[in-house]
């Protein structure tokens, strides 16, 4: 993808785990061999597929939060709430596929669309209800692959397990502080990320950000 391809759209899930007296987040190391961010410890998350306009979930998200998702300060999308879910599901989905971490309930095994099939067919459904909205962020121009990310926000006692699997896309996934975390090797939008949480978790009122680099920059 070059320079001025135009970002696909992707999205995050930021998964806090409150049950000690720090706060921890859930991280992940991309594997050296990837084109995009290789060696970056990073959120799970990627982009949004066909299938995540059509998966069926159990709760839906908040209509205040789909209305801040839709929010775009570009083009806005033909349908605002729909697009908001399909980016939920999105983030939802690849926690999943890249961590073995469901983030919804049991249900009936059913057949479901593509990118779903495994997820729908071992009988979980998502949860989208206690998701809350971070942040925007549209990658550099100069990179292999440019993205247009949305950062969700969720409690991981909404997990159905809080023991993560290392997969093909992320490996030594750990539960880390945020002090911990900022020792890691991370991309710049991650970093923001995390100060971004730090003045929430502080009290202050922050409305979602939107980041966009319009040169190339390093991470």
């Amino acid at each position: 993808m070059t320079a001025h391809a135009r970002p696909r759209d992707a999205a995050t899930l930021v998964l806090v785990d409150r049950s000690e007296s720090v706060p921890r987040l859930l991280m992940g190391r991309r594997a050296a061999t990837h084109a995009f961010m290789p060696g970056k410890w990073v959120f799970p998350g990627g982009r949004v597929d066909r299938a995540d306009w059509y998966a069926p979930v159990l709760a839906d998200l908040p209509p205040e939060v789909a209305e801040a998702v839709a929010q775009a300060p570009r083009r806005p999308p033909a349908c605002p709430r729909r697009f908001a879910r399909a980016l939920a599901l999105a983030a939802v989905r690849e926690t999943f596929e890249e961590t073995g971490l469901v983030l919804g309930r049991r249900a009936a095994p059913v057949r479901g669309p593509g990118a779903w099939a495994r997820f729908l067919a071992a009988g979980y459904r998502a949860d989208l209800s206690g998701l809350s909205y971070l942040a925007r962020a549209v990658t550099p121009p100069g990179r292999p692959r440019r993205f247009d990310a949305r950062f969700f926000l969720a409690d991981a006692s909404a997990l159905l397990s809080t023991e993560p699997v290392d997969s093909h896309e992320l490996e030594e996934l750990r539960w880390v502080s945020l002090a911990d975390a900022r020792l890691l090797d991370l991309p710049a939008v991650t970093r923001l990320v995390l100060q971004l949480l730090e003045r929430r978790w502080r009290g202050e009122e922050v409305p979602p950000p939107f980041w966009a680099w319009h040169r190339r920059a390093a991470d």
